[in-house]
């Protein structure tokens, strides 16, 4: 399984020997080219800028990906090995699963991985889906309407009969905790299941260079580097923009569910974003990187004067707003029409194309940020996933 242009160096052969030995040397060589625990002093890591959830090891022509943190606490990871289609997948350990690439189906269960696909030029190889309403994505519901994207039923409760029929190459799945529920029953169909953690990482750089995870399964490296590059460009060069700000606008954010008031930890990336927009959001020294629960009280006595309030959960009106909570007509940013929702794009069956398209492009987020924040700076910039609540 080497690559056609190695070679095989092998010092103190003689003639005297015969060619039977260099037959025997070469076909050795081939028969462990990518066994795992002979090949560990050659593998090498593919460098990653942000991304710290996955890593990519080069061995001769396999690639072992590794996903270290799969689910949120998880004590370990788990290990895919990527032959070039057409080589047989050689002797592994049974908890590393073996995959010939480049695949020609997958099926994935996030939104959030339909532009991947899209920004690989890979939109036909989606093949199904749990509940397609769900998908914005005007290229992949053009595959969708055609009856191209198979509807799978529920996130949780996949038909696995029709997934069986469908056969893909690959299910590309997430996982909240080491039960894999419905990935585990389609590992057992003999469907390879990928994990892709891209949620669990803290900057939004990091999430976007997922794209290189989803890259490996189809030979697309430079074509998502390429991607990449360019996000992380465009992200930096409205960082950097940011920083001119004479001032930091203070921000709260969330909304009341129940008698508890939800909103992004301080570790979380939607409060990475809002400092890196140059915004003061108030709960940003917290450790969480998930949300916090908070009483109205406590948010009401910290967050009354904010100047900004900037995502507010599902509602389309501050009229809508002070119906299902009074007492949010109280804030200063509410009294001022400051109330910013990210549901302005939805898509045709209403799916919300910030969850869908927001990971990959946070360079678009911090933009529609910087110019709610601090609108003199980018005076050419259209707001795309942001609406101001009248």
């Amino acid at each position: 399984m080497m690559k056609s242009n190695s070679k095989l160096e092998v010092r103190g052969w003689r003639q005297e020997t015969g060619n039977w030995r260099q037959i025997t040397i070469l076909f050795l060589a081939l028969t462990i080219s990518c066994a795992p625990h002979r090949e560990q002093k050659k593998r090498e890591f593919t460098p990653l800028k942000y991304a710290q959830g996955f890593s990519i090891k080069d061995s001769l022509d396999c690639k072992w990906v590794e996903v270290n943190h799969p689910y949120q606490g998880a004590k370990s990871g788990y290990t895919y090995l990527l032959v070039p289609k057409g080589k047989n997948i050689p002797d592994h350990a049974k908890n590393i699963q073996g995959i010939s690439v480049p695949i020609n189906s997958v099926v994935c269960t996030s939104t959030t991985h339909i532009p991947l696909l899209d920004y690989l030029n890979e939109t036909d190889k989606l093949i199904g889906f749990p509940t397609t309403d769900y998908i914005c994505s005007k290229k992949m519901r053009e595959r969708v309407e055609a009856g191209k994207v198979k509807d799978l039923g529920t996130d949780k409760g996949m038909n696995m009969e029709e997934l069986f029929v469908l056969k893909p190459a690959l299910v590309m799945g997430y996982a909240m905790s080491e039960d894999l529920g419905q990935l585990k029953k389609i590992k057992e169909l003999g469907i390879p299941v990928v994990i892709n953690a891209e949620y669990l990482e803290k900057h939004p750089l990091g999430r976007a260079e997922w794209i290189k995870f989803m890259a490996l399964f189809f030979n697309k490296e430079k074509e998502a580097d390429s991607v990449f590059n360019f996000i992380e460009s465009e992200y930096l060069t409205t960082q950097s923009l940011a920083k001119k700000a004479e001032s930091k606008p203070s921000v709260m954010s969330g909304v009341v569910y129940g008698d508890v008031w939800f909103m992004p930890g301080g570790k979380n990336y939607a409060a990475q974003l809002l400092n890196d927009a140059a915004c003061n959001y108030l709960w940003s020294t917290t450790e969480s990187n998930g949300f916090l629960e908070v009483s109205f009280e406590s948010v009401f006595s910290k967050a009354k004067e904010a100047d900004l309030w900037i995502g507010v959960g599902s509602y389309k009106s501050l009229k809508e707003m002070e119906a299902a909570e009074k007492r949010y007509a109280l804030f200063k940013a509410f009294k001022n029409k400051n109330v910013f929702t990210y549901n302005f794009k939805l898509g045709a069956k209403g799916g919300n194309e910030f969850l869908e398209l927001g990971y990959l492009r946070p360079d678009i987020i911090l933009k529609d940020l910087v110019k709610i924040a601090h609108p003199e700076l980018m005076p050419q910039h259209e707001i795309y996933f942001y609406q101001k609540l009248d």
